[in-house]
């Protein structure tokens, strides 16, 4: 005896509900924008960086390399200075000291033009600014004496200009490359110090590259490791999940399976009853009716009345009987499934007035008759199916064995459906299907609208073994 008591969860643990499954779609967002939260804010500093050194390189070292190349130009100057001064005042001179003057203008123009160009350029500091101011006055000091050197020049006294030019332009001269020099020494020391500070800048950059490399790398580690262990608890609940539900389809199936069973035994008992009970008690009344009208020949009338009632009772006894092999055909057992399907094709064409054509190939005589009922109302569901649902002017029912299977196809000629319309199989075509996958077959159905329905079966035959198709709608 089956029990109908509820069942605790502690007696099927596969059957406890499980715990919701936590998403770990918020925190590895959380991590993602952290990670490019540090993207940004290390390309906002890199890009800080990066513009304060082309500014600085702009700035301060090329406007310093550009003031120490005007620095040279005015050391150039007074080098060549220094050598006209020489030859000046050389006592064996070739030439009278008036004919140095155009050379000494032009220099010192030029000095004058290349101390302007080198404050343009350099970078300005208090110390800087009082050198050039120095420079600028040593020019013009020795601008002055030239001067007055060659005026004394004009006189004609070359004794008295040499020595002037000893005395007191070589000491402005001096003074000039003296200034030259220290100047060179600043911008040289500012060069050094530009140079430190992009190296210093660099080191800061790199060092930051390699910080935020060990950061990412370890955010990158935290978020990886946090995904492989949150899908790994997720597949986890999901294989417990199907395992539930594997247990719970299995169950489903035997419970779906015992219902088919116990539909066959209440059909069986049914037919049983109806040709055994209720067709003796109607041969009964039958025969009584038979006797009864012998002894009212006299009464025309009365005869009539019981030849009535005797047709009645055979046309019940009839429809007994037929009704009680619709619901368990005794020719299944006595002549096989072959000769059943010929004989369910023909009740329809009977009752339903619909022309059932009814083809075989040959089946085996050996298929155990607990087998040829599932077929036989796997047929008997879709016929049922064609009278109610079809509209068909035809049906068809063709069955053979072919390849060790057992072939069966229903068809008509109905209006069809459109499978992704329809809600759902109903009960018959799931229980169809369920007869089908228990003699290890499969059964597909094909339809579309205004192309009819189709629904074929594959059932291995003794000796072969098909294995279990996934079943879809064509």
């Amino acid at each position: 005896m089956v029990s109908n008591a509820p069942q605790s969860a502690e007696d099927h643990p596969e059957a406890a509900p499980l715990r919701p499954i936590p998403s770990p779609t918020a925190r590895l967002g959380a991590g993602l924008c952290v990670i490019l939260s540090i993207f940004v804010i290390f390309a906002v500093y890199a890009t800080h960086e990066v513009r304060w050194l082309e500014d600085f390189q702009t700035n301060v070292v090329q406007r310093n390399h550009k003031a120490s190349l005007q620095l040279l130009r005015l050391q150039n100057d007074a080098y060549s200075l220094a050598l006209s001064l020489h030859d000046m005042a050389l006592a064996e001179a070739p030439y009278p000291a008036r004919d140095w003057k155009p050379g000494f203008t032009r220099l010192e123009t030029d000095m004058q033009d290349a101390s302007e160009r080198e404050g343009d350029f350099a970078v300005r500091t208090p110390v800087s600014e009082e050198m050039r101011a120095r420079l600028r006055t040593a020019i013009q000091q020795f601008g002055a004496t030239a001067d007055q050197v060659f005026s004394l020049a004009a006189s004609g006294d070359e004794a008295r200009v040499r020595e002037a030019a000893r005395v007191e332009l070589e000491p402005r001269r001096i003074q000039i490359s003296e200034t030259v020099a220290e100047l060179l020494r600043l911008n040289d020391q500012a060069q050094n110090e530009a140079a430190a500070r992009i190296s210093a800048v660099y080191s800061t950059v790199k060092t930051d590259i390699v910080v935020l490399t060990a950061l990412l790398f370890l955010l990158g580690l935290g978020t990886g490791l946090y995904t492989f262990r949150a899908n790994r608890r997720t597949f986890e609940r999901l294989r417990q999940l199907t395992e539930q539900l594997r247990l719970q389809s299995e169950q489903l199936r035997k419970l779906s399976w015992k219902l088919i069973d116990v539909q066959e035994d209440t059909l069986r008992h049914v037919a049983r009853d109806l040709h055994d009970e209720f067709g003796q008690i109607l041969t009964a009344i039958g025969l009584m009716l038979r006797r009864a009208g012998g002894k009212a020949a006299t009464d025309p009338a009365l005869l009539e009345e019981l030849h009535s009632v005797q047709q009645v009772a055979e046309d019940t006894l009839q429809k007994v009987r037929d009704q009680s092999q619709m619901f368990r055909p005794a020719v299944l057992d006595d002549f096989g499934l072959e000769q059943t399907l010929e004989w369910l094709a023909g009740q329809f064409e009977k009752q339903a007035g619909l022309p059932v054509h009814f083809s075989s190939g040959g089946l085996p005589s050996a298929l155990p008759p607990g087998d040829a009922i599932h077929v036989y109302r796997i047929v008997q569901e879709a016929l049922n199916n064609v009278t109610r649902h079809s509209k068909a002017t035809e049906a068809w029912v063709a069955v053979e064995e072919r390849d060790g299977e057992l072939q069966l196809e229903i068809r008509d000629d109905g209006q069809g459906f459109d499978p992704v319309e329809a809600e759902g199989e109903g009960l018959g075509l799931m229980g169809m299907r369920e007869r089908a996958e228990h003699l290890r077959g499969a059964l597909s159905l094909h339809t579309a609208p205004r192309h009819g329905t189709s629904v074929r079966v594959r059932v291995p035959l003794a000796g072969r073994s098909l294995p279990r198709a996934v079943e879809g709608v064509v």
